[in-house]
């Protein structure tokens, strides 16, 4: 197995047996469902649909709930797919075990990032900005943006305001600090994108 879905719960921290206090983020697996299984000989490629979360019913339309129907399951919020060697060796409908997993494992993380809606060149790019007292004009604007004479035009690419933040990020090279099976939780290293409830894509590295 390449990987799993979780739902982000929050961040605490544990202590290692050399007693060094680590920050960790601690990730829901519970729900995690296959509902579709993609074999070589009919879809081109082997690979499992996983489902997780919950979302009301009367959300999903006809063919959503058709689809869920044929595997048997309540409806899940999110679905992802995951590329196997052999679907056949999961059963559709059947909850995903973290079995496949171990503390120490390097695993990556993708989620979306916190949404922080239209931001200026301070928040977003981490400009300096200009003074903030005797007479300044100049706090947290952009400032010269181009030249009138030459090149008479804005280069692209030049950091400006704008929507920051709701994008897609994946950190790499994460430790798993532990795995508990019977609260299907994982116990992640540091921080990773999103916001708690939000979905995280785990792969192993």
């Amino acid at each position: 197995m390449s990987g799993i879905l979780g739902i982000k719960v929050g961040m605490s921290q544990v202590y290692t047996p050399g007693g060094e206090c680590v920050a960790v983020t601690l990730v829901s697996t519970e729900g995690c469902v296959v509902v579709q299984s993609k074999t070589k000989e009919k879809d081109g490629y082997a690979a499992i649909q996983l489902g997780i979360g919950n979302k009301s019913l009367h959300r999903f339309g006809k063919a959503q709930k058709k689809h869920f129907d044929k595997a048997k399951i309540k409806p899940t919020r999110w679905l992802r797919e995951m590329r196997v060697d052999d679907a056949s060796k999961y059963e559709v409908g059947k909850a995903m075990g973290l079995d496949f997993l171990k503390p120490g494992d390097r695993v990556q993380v993708r989620g979306t990032t916190k949404g922080r809606g239209f931001s200026g060149v301070v928040k977003r790019h981490h400009f300096e900005g200009g003074p903030g007292a005797h007479g300044s004009r100049f706090h947290r604007t952009t400032g010269s943006i181009g030249n009138h004479t030459f090149p008479r035009k804005v280069f692209k690419k030049r950091p400006m305001p704008g929507h920051y933040g709701n994008s897609c990020r994946t950190i790499r090279n994460i430790e798993l600090m532990d795995v508990l099976k019977e609260e299907n939780l994982l116990v992640l290293k540091g921080a990773v994108p999103g916001h708690p409830q939000g979905l995280l894509e785990i792969r192993k590295a």
